[in-house]
């Protein structure tokens, strides 16, 4: 899961030539993703994984990290 979600940040987010992003680069605190974009983001995840998450979760510092998108992904997977 941190793959796919690593791939999708650095296709639809990060400029041609851009810094490297890892699982720990800060993505909204960094200026990668901002809230629209955050918006798209949590779009790809619900219909990626099949899950719905709730728009109290969906919080910039739940979002800030790939690591952390998987945490909260996880919380409602089945």
């Amino acid at each position: 899961m941190k793959d796919v979600v690593l791939k999708y940040v650095i296709e639809e987010y990060v400029e041609e030539g851009g810094d490297e992003v890892s699982y720990d680069t800060p993505l909204i605190s960094g200026g990668i993703v901002d809230s629209f974009s955050m918006v798209s983001l949590k779009r790809f995840l619900e219909n990626k994984y099949k899950i719905s998450i709730p728009d109290d979760k969906a919080t910039p510092e739940a979002f800030d990290t790939v690591n952390k998108i998987c945490v909260l992904v996880n919380e409602f997977l089945k």
